[in-house]
């Protein structure tokens, strides 16, 4: 899988992250992808859901990032995985006029804000996820807060944290 889609290639790097995240999805572990900002880490996430799309059809994955660049990630599956269903939650039910089921009817990946997961993480938790990828995972580094809460609770496959800063302060934010 690739960039463009499953059959262009990745960049040796790229390549190497998305073994290492076809390792983890094989053994159903969980994992950090941690590479410096502008190496590709969303096309490589990208790849994977590609990759397990080929396998499981009916897969569906969840994407949880800053609510900066939740559109981000819409624009990016559309340029390097473009048969992709992708549906962006920027808003509560109660603004957007909709249930979560309803909003991400037909997706198969999802993107969400950390503070819109929390808020509504009863109606995430109700789904299956194959794949949880947590963008900028220093989000969810406080183990008291309820965000990490939320995320741990969650019933998903794979659960990988995707950062270009996995250490900030202390071994603890590993």
């Amino acid at each position: 899988p690739g960039p463009a889609g499953p059959d262009a290639p990745l960049r040796h790097y790229q390549q190497e992250g998305f073994e290492w995240l076809t390792f983890l999805l094989r053994n159903r572990l969980g994992g950090i992808l941690a590479d410096d900002m502008g190496l590709g880490k969303t096309v490589q996430t990208l790849a994977l859901c590609l990759h397990i799309l080929e396998q499981q059809p009916h897969a569906r994955f969840l994407v949880v990032a800053p609510t900066s660049v939740v559109d981000n990630w819409a624009r990016e599956a559309a340029r390097f995985a473009p048969g992709l269903a992708v549906r962006t939650i920027t808003e509560t039910a109660k603004r957007r006029g909709t249930s979560l089921p309803e909003a991400i009817a037909g997706a198969q990946l999802v993107v969400t804000s950390y503070a819109l997961f929390r808020l509504e993480f009863e109606a995430y938790a109700e789904h299956p996820w194959e794949l949880l990828l947590l963008d900028e995972a220093q989000f969810v580094k406080n183990h008291q807060g309820k965000t990490y809460q939320c995320v741990r609770r969650l019933d998903a496959a794979t659960k990988i944290a995707i950062t270009g800063t996995p250490l900030e302060n202390t071994l603890m934010d590993l």
